[in-house]
């Protein structure tokens, strides 16, 4: 296991090495680096089949062809062996099913399997349910545990403006502030420059937020989607702490009309580090330039995608804790998979800085664009990325899209998804798409069936094998604002997912993960003609290219 020795860190991020800074007539350049790519030539590094070799691992066959290597595979339950250059991390590759893998990520708290979805626990906590009851396991080893994360996620901006990072790592870290002895990857904040945007000025320092309580109080929330207004509210209940905001009672009115825009929070690459070297996070992320997949702004994109190459350069410098943290960055670049494109910039940028990335991230995604765009940027990733390290897409939780996207190569996933459904009383189900259950409609109140047969959580099942809460009973709880309904339909809901990732490895471990996905779309998609949907064209498209035919 890697060193998780107690690290003093400095109070305080460090500044700003000038050396990495840009000049405002240089942000449309494309970096001096990667002046001598031939952008003609695929960008792809540590590339085994089945994807195209790439120049470092190609090899030829007897005819003389290029081809690249067997991926090489290491046994289950493997020891795991820490070192350099990633101290933190050890990954082996198990089984692949195609373009699918089973993996075991080896992290400071223990191992992950893969494919894995990640929890979302924003603040350091998932709503409506305890540590506890997110690491079930059970006494007969024959049953599955319907929920035993081995992983969770948390959002660094939202810890630093409260508690603050640095109670935190006085309490030693989130992980005993929260009673959690597992895994956790933290966001840089980054995602926040497009959930909050307009609390947010972007500059080549680092992105600056305007006070959050003014602008909550004012007629802003209006023009705001459910996610960024719920970043929007949550960012409200800032606390004291070594922070640029007041500590103001929610109830205080005079003191919130008192404040003015000049108390804002300046978050740079050195400051989203130093909050997770605090925090104590597994795997922190990278802080990036993202702009909204749905922006047509193509200059913007490109200051961006330039910008995030500078500051994970400044993110590299400011890490302090590299014995027992993992820092990935994340992939940008809009939807330009044009050959030399702005993703094909934003990896060959990568490719040079690969000696330091233990794993990687795919951002700028499930913004509101089309899902055949979606898919197509998923796809020219993995083909580019390097196979013996994993591969994250973060904020996709659908799970369909966790199907697609495992077949592209996908190890990692992450969503508020499952849990903010669970909170207006929908449960995930099988069968028909959406996939949905709404708890809250009429047809469930005479409803006396369990959510889903055969699911093991707490409102499907008892314990003992026997019959849990009926949808009858949680429609009447869910219309009664009963807060115990949204804690069952939530556990409902992250074991759906869970089981889920399960199916998906067992199946990539039997080699028959094309036969699961073509079950599962089968499932969702019906047909016209069985009084259900056709299966959109984006999923027949990504399966064909992940090599999986749908045509029967």
């Amino acid at each position: 296991m890697p060193s998780m020795r107690a690290t003093t860190i400095k109070d305080g991020p460090p500044p700003t090495d000038p050396k990495f800074l840009a000049d405002e007539q240089d942000f449309t350049k494309l970096p001096p680096e990667l002046g001598h790519i031939d952008w003609s030539q695929p960008i792809s590094w540590g590339k085994y089949a089945p994807y195209p070799p790439s120049d470092d691992t190609v090899t030829t066959n007897e005819s003389g062809e290029r081809i690249a290597p067997p991926l090489p595979l290491t046994p289950e339950n493997t020891v795991p062996s820490f070192g350099a250059p990633h101290p933190a991390l050890s990954f082996h590759i198990h089984a692949t099913s195609g373009r699918a893998r089973y993996t075991t990520l080896h992290l400071p708290h223990g191992p992950v399997s893969t494919p894995v979805f990640m929890p979302v626990g924003t603040k350091g906590t998932l709503k409506g349910l305890t540590p506890m009851e997110i690491v079930e396991e059970r006494l007969d080893r024959a049953a599955e545990a319907p929920l035993n994360n081995e992983i969770i996620l948390a959002n660094t901006y939202h810890l630093a403006l409260q508690p603050g990072t640095e109670l935190i790592r006085e309490q030693g870290g989130l992980h005993r502030f929260m009673n959690w002895d597992r895994n956790i990857l933290t966001d840089s904040g980054g995602f926040q420059m497009v959930s909050l945007l307009k609390l947010a000025e972007i500059t080549e320092e680092g992105v600056t937020f305007d006070n959050p309580f003014q602008e909550v109080e004012s007629s802003l929330n209006e023009d705001l989607c459910d996610a960024e207004f719920e970043d929007a509210k949550d960012a409200v209940s800032v606390s004291c702490g070594k922070r640029d905001f007041s500590c103001i009672s929610d109830t205080d009115d005079s003191a919130k009309s008192s404040l003015t825009k000049s108390q804002r929070m300046l978050l740079r690459p050195e400051d989203s580090i130093y909050h997770q070297n605090n925090i104590g996070s597994d795997i922190i992320m990278a802080l990036d330039d993202v702009v909204s997949s749905v922006s047509d702004d193509k200059t913007r994109f490109k200051v961006a995608t330039y910008r995030t190459l500078r500051w994970l350069d400044r993110c590299f410098s400011a890490h302090r804790r590299k014995h027992d943290q993992n820092l990935f960055p994340i992939v940008q670049g809009g939807l330009d998979v044009s050959r030399g494109g702005l993703r094909d910039v934003c990896l060959a940028g990568f490719r040079l800085r690969d000696g330091n990335a233990p794993g990687y991230a795919i951002g700028g995604l499930a913004g509101g664009e089309s899902k055949d765009d979606f898919w197509k940027v998923v796809h020219h990733c993995c083909c580019a990325l390097p196979d013996n390290k994993p591969r994250y897409l973060m904020g996709v939780g659908y799970p369909l899209d966790l199907v697609v996207c495992t077949a592209l190569g996908v190890d990692m996933y992450d969503c508020v998804y499952p849990t903010r459904t669970a909170r207006f009383g929908v449960a995930l189900v099988g069968g028909e798409a959406p996939g949905t259950l709404r708890l809250k409609s009429h047809s469930c109140a005479d409803d006396y069936r369990v959510i889903m047969e055969g699911c093991q959580c707490m409102a499907c099942c008892d314990g003992n094998g026997k019959g849990g809460y009926s949808r009858a009973r949680l429609y009447s709880m869910l219309k009664n604002d009963n807060p115990l309904a949204v804690s069952l339909v939530t556990h409902h809901n992250l074991a759906y997912m869970m089981s889920l990732n399960r199916g998906m490895r067992e199946a990539i471990k039997k080699n028959s993960y094309g036969e699961f996905a073509v079950n599962f779309v089968r499932d969702q998609f019906r047909g016209k003609e069985n009084g259900g949907h056709d299966v959109p064209s984006w999923v027949k498209d990504a399966l064909h290219a992940a090599g999986i035919s749908l045509v029967t």
